[in-house]
């Protein structure tokens, strides 16, 4: 993909990233986050793509900006059709508390490259390069920790597990626990949870449990331009999600692999903290 739009992405990302942290400690999640998506339009506007966002801050009578299916960008005759799915802040609760690793997010491919995710929970599985081929979203958490360990030629004590502290996980760290891996709490943003699994000096090794669908896709397509590697199966709350699922399309059996969720080889990824981070410092 063009150089130059990778550029005009970073800057998408810092400006966002720049106005929401304006409100970093101040306890106000919601302004964050507008502040971002506000911050994140205006630049857009600079940007010599024509854009549908497919993931952003949901259906058009929910959300005034960057809704899914709005068109961005210069949107000239000769510009780059593309996909574009955002998250203006992933963490505004880390944001509200002035705590570490929010992140301003950006990922764009050609149009129809991106999965269209329904707006529900995924399971979610995703290594690094170093461990590309050695999980299976089917197999048990013990399995997988120990194939990720062999792979990396580690003892299961020394590998890290990253997973979201929600108490939908509580049975999946006692399974961790029990294998005898390390377990890394975070309180938000499981994109970048999946995207510290690439590299070494953040001491985690695999992403494991439940979060966002659209979050999922930008996760993949970071894992994508890295190497990593992902596997994710949607699992709706409730009958309400189940049917929303089944509207879009989506198969509820099936394993989404990278190039399910991020077709094809060109596309684009760029991420700024807003808050200081492990993997990112903030802008």
């Amino acid at each position: 993909m063009d150089r130059n739009l990778s550029v005009n992405l970073a800057r998408v990302t810092e400006a966002a990233a720049l106005a929401s942290a304006k409100y970093l400690g101040k306890g106000d999640k919601e302004a964050a986050d507008q502040a971002a998506v506000d911050a994140m339009r205006r630049m857009f506007d600079t940007v010599d793509v024509d854009g549908v966002v497919v993931i952003g801050e949901g259906e058009m009578d929910e959300a005034p900006m960057l809704y899914i299916g709005e068109k961005i960008g210069k949107r000239g005759d000769d510009d780059l059709k593309v996909d574009i799915a955002v998250d203006p802040v992933d963490g505004t609760t880390s944001v509200a508390n002035g705590l570490p690793n929010a992140i301003s997010v950006v990922a764009v491919a050609p149009r129809g490259c991106l999965l269209h995710a329904p707006d529900t929970y995924m399971k979610k599985i995703a290594v690094g390069p170093k461990a590309k081929g050695a999980i299976d979203i089917h197999k048990s958490v013990e399995e997988n920790i120990i194939s990720v360990a062999n792979t990396l030629r580690k003892s299961v004590e020394d590998i890290t597990v990253v997973v979201l502290d929600r108490p939908r996980h509580t049975e999946l760290l006692k399974e961790i626990r029990r294998v005898g891996a390390r377990i890394k709490l975070i309180s938000d943003g499981d994109v970048l949870g999946a995207i510290s699994t690439c590299f070494d000096y953040t001491g985690v090794d695999i992403l494991m449990g439940t979060g966002g669908a659209p979050e999922g896709v930008i996760a993949a397509v970071a894992l994508k331009c890295i190497g990593g590697e992902f596997q994710g199966l949607l699992a709706p709350l409730n009958e309400e999600h189940r049917l929303r699922c089944i509207e879009m399309g989506a198969d509820l059996d099936k394993v989404y692999h990278l190039d399910d969720l991020a077709m094809g080889d060109e596309m684009s990824f760029s991420a700024t903290g807003v808050s200081y981070g492990e993997l990112i410092s903030h802008s």
